[in-house]
């Protein structure tokens, strides 16, 4: 069975590569920079630095970005103080907003969201989507996403119309493997690298605790499919891994989340599938017409 193959890169040539299309979508714009929502993880602290970088070019003067910590109460007291320490070490303009009393606005309206926290989470999610864009709105800026490719585009691990709405990916084309990579060539502390995976919007959440695997196998999974190897369950390296993933799984839960490895790879398959169902929803077909003129 042939190898699947994981992508590689150069740091400083992908560096220039994001920072060229983030300058090239400003200026098409006409913008005054990004705003970005820090959270303290390696994804929005490397997009950021990124930016940063790109803003710092002798033809970039005048460009700002803008960083917002949007912490709730179901927030690790850890996630404010890394997203303040990346924001500093970065030298970015940061405004602190807890969400709190915006979120709690919508018992009036949306009463249902509370009663799960699956519907309360993404409700935070969409809250802090409409203070971004409302931010970056009145400062004449775009909003910078933080979804890296196996979340956005390998599993769809997103909120439509929170998190997913924003006006440039920077790092939608990098794994969180190679975003851990870049992180560390960028020179952000290794607590920021290391940690683990949290949407932030349930309490105690990990990617880990609700997905079952993580983004190696993401990753893993999804080359082997757009490579054409089947099937993959029954892959040597996808199997390896998946065993590995289930056993620590159970070690740190206590349960299984899934009967056996083929059924967890299986479920990264379906969510890959409908993860191409969410873009279309994010750009959503025209109905096609006859008009005459």
């Amino acid at each position: 069975m042939a190898t699947i193959r994981l992508p590689r890169m150069d740091c400083a040539q992908v560096c220039r590569e994001i920072g060229d299309f983030v300058l090239e979508r400003v200026r098409r714009t006409k913008t005054t920079g990004c705003v970005i929502g820090l959270s303290g993880g390696v994804d929005s602290s490397t997009t950021a630095a990124l930016i940063q970088r790109a803003f710092a070019r002798p033809e970039a003067r005048g460009l700002e970005l803008v960083a917002y910590i949007l912490p709730t109460r179901l927030n690790r007291e850890e996630d404010a103080r890394d997203a303040l320490e990346v924001a500093d070490l970065l030298g970015l303009r940061r405004e602190t907003r807890p969400l709190e009393k915006a979120v709690e606005g919508f018992r009036s309206t949306n009463p249902e969201a509370f009663d799960a926290d699956f519907h309360l989470g993404n409700l935070i999610s969409r809250v802090r989507a409409n203070v971004l864009s409302t931010k970056a709105a009145t400062e004449n800026k775009l909003v910078a996403g933080t979804g890296n490719r196996d979340e956005d585009f390998g599993i769809g691990y997103y909120t439509l119309f929170g998190d997913g709405a924003v006006h440039l990916s920077p790092i939608g084309n990098l794994s969180k493997r190679l975003v851990r990579e870049m992180g560390s060539f960028l020179g952000l502390p290794g607590h920021i690298i290391r940690r683990e995976p949290t949407a932030g919007l349930e309490p105690g959440q990990s990617d880990f605790g609700d997905l079952g695997y993580d983004y190696d196998l993401v990753e893993l999974v999804v080359e082997g499919l757009h490579q054409g190897i089947a099937p993959l369950s029954e892959h040597p390296q996808v199997r390896a891994l998946a065993e590995e993933q289930t056993a620590r799984y159970r070690e740190r839960f206590g349960k299984a989340k899934f009967p056996d490895p083929a059924a967890l790879v299986e479920d990264i398959i379906k969510r890959h599938e409908r993860a191409r169902g969410k873009l279309e929803i994010l750009h959503p077909p025209s109905a096609p017409v006859t008009l005459e003129y």
